[in-house]
């Protein structure tokens, strides 16, 4: 038997969440629809809100979170993928490297809406495919980085193939087939970097629109490869250049249904790379009730290796970074923290004043020796004041990673900040409430209902 079939028969003999999955499950499906709808009145996702009146159709079965429009599946999925994505907000599977719910929870409730599938069904096939994505992270840790390729769309076109071919009732054969042809489509560079390219925002979208673009074409017969992880020309040997992968996958699948990752995913605090967020927190501590920027003679930064090539190089481009771009740039951002004291939306959604620029040109970065990346997101900061004084601050993981989880308030809290104005309190109160008891559910007709209310003013145009 192929790998994919060990893992299809290790997915299909689990029959239901474990309460702590089924909560983790939920949790990030309400995170992402906050962070959509946040994109929806961002200038990041005004490409995403135009994009949507485009493709919108009256027969459309599945909804284009704060848009106000509906469109097939297909089409829903690569919109709410993109807008998911566009802020640097989606949660990270940090080991893995992996923003699932950006390529997922757009699979599954684009899918799923379309179907009628019940609250249950879309969050075990979202939950059980999370597990597989965040498995091929581990099981090839940092490689499609260092290749130039972000696991989330080419391990996601996969997953998210998986989840649409289930939730359109294939059978494991046609489920195969989809996983297969998503190969073929998976795609999704780094290349974005070197001028601050908003496309990083399409890669989720597009691998959740070859997801289920795979299972159409599955379920109209076409075939795919039936090894997709360990054939020669498999997913881990051409994205990741990596012949021990499958491998290692193998091993990983072994204790599918019995060791759960999802829990471990981790909730964004900052709208920013997620490997800047632990510098954030040092900023803040190190700065906090203390005299402002002019005080501070020099910083120091010490990157982990892993992320230094994402939020480093080139220094001198990252020391002047702004808008959408800033978003990578760890210079910029620490420097918005200490001048501005805080990293919000609205920090990217404007030129940062002279004095962030000025501080940022006072920094500088060098590898964290002791570093454990990708495991932990992890930063050690140093200020130097005028005086001579050297203040520390060392993070040891990100905070909303499962070393430092998030309360349940904090989550729901970014969620209601999130919708902002597009919603009144009360309909917001309604739609968390329905998708954080997803599970209870008999179809997502309440779901649809309520987003259609939610709608930003540049979507009504």
């Amino acid at each position: 038997m192929s790998l994919l079939q060990d893992l299809l028969t290790a997915l299909d003999a689990i029959d239901t969440l474990p309460p702590e999955v089924d909560a983790a499950a939920s949790g990030h499906l309400l995170d992402i629809v906050g962070v959509a709808a946040a994109a929806a009145r961002s200038s990041a996702g005004a490409p995403w809100v135009r994009h949507a009146a485009t493709v919108a159709a009256d027969a459309g079965r599945s909804s284009m979170i704060g848009t106000g429009h509906r469109a097939r599946p297909a089409d829903a999925a690569l919109v709410n993928g993109g807008l998911m994505h566009s802020l640097e907000y989606d949660d990270t599977h940090t080991g893995a490297i992996a923003h699932g719910s950006a390529v997922l929870a757009a699979t599954a409730l684009a899918v799923a809406e379309a179907e009628g599938r019940s609250g249950c069904a879309t969050l075990r096939a979202y939950a059980v495919w999370y597990e597989v994505l965040i498995r091929l992270g581990l099981s090839a840790a940092g490689g499609f980085q260092a290749r130039g390729f972000q696991l989330t769309s080419v391990g996601g076109a996969l997953c998210a193939a998986g989840i649409a071919a289930t939730l359109k009732g294939l059978d494991r054969e046609g489920v195969a087939h989809a996983v297969g042809i998503a190969l073929s489509q998976a795609s999704g560079v780094f290349a974005f970097l070197s001028n601050g390219a908003t496309v990083k925002s399409m890669h989720p979208g597009w691998a959740a629109h070859a997801g289920i673009t795979a299972a159409e074409l599955a379920s109209a017969g076409l075939t795919g490869p039936d090894r997709p992880f360990d054939d020669t020309f498999g997913l881990f040997r051409v994205f990741a250049g990596d012949a021990e992968g499958a491998g290692r996958l193998a091993g990983h699948v072994a204790d599918l249904g019995r060791r759960w990752h999802l829990p471990d995913v981790a909730y964004k605090f900052v709208p920013c790379c997620h490997y800047i967020h632990p510098f954030v927190e040092a900023a803040r501590d190190l700065t906090a009730g203390r005299p402002g920027a002019d005080g501070i003679a020099a910083i120091r930064l010490h990157v982990p290796e892993g992320a230094a090539p994402i939020v480093c190089a080139p220094w001198e481009a990252k020391c002047r970074a702004s808008g959408h771009a800033a978003r990578w740039s760890l210079p910029v951002v620490v420097a918005m923290q200490i001048v501005e004291g805080r990293v919000g939306l609205e920090s990217f959604e404007r030129t940062p004043e002279a004095a962030v620029f000025e501080v940022a040109a006072r920094s500088t970065w060098r590898p964290l020796a002791d570093s454990r990346f990708p495991e932990r997101f992890d930063a050690l900061l140093e200020i130097e004041t005028v005086g001579g004084e050297v203040l520390t601050r060392r993070i040891d993981d990100v905070y909303g990673n499962a070393s430092r989880p998030p309360s349940e308030d904090a989550v729901r809290g970014k969620f209601m900040d999130n919708l902002g104005d597009l919603a009144d309190p009360e309909a917001a109160e309604r739609l968390a409430h329905a998708l954080r008891h997803l599970a209870r559910l008999d179809d997502l007709g309440e779901v649809r209902t309520l987003l259609a209310g939610i709608s930003a003013k540049e979507a009504q145009t």
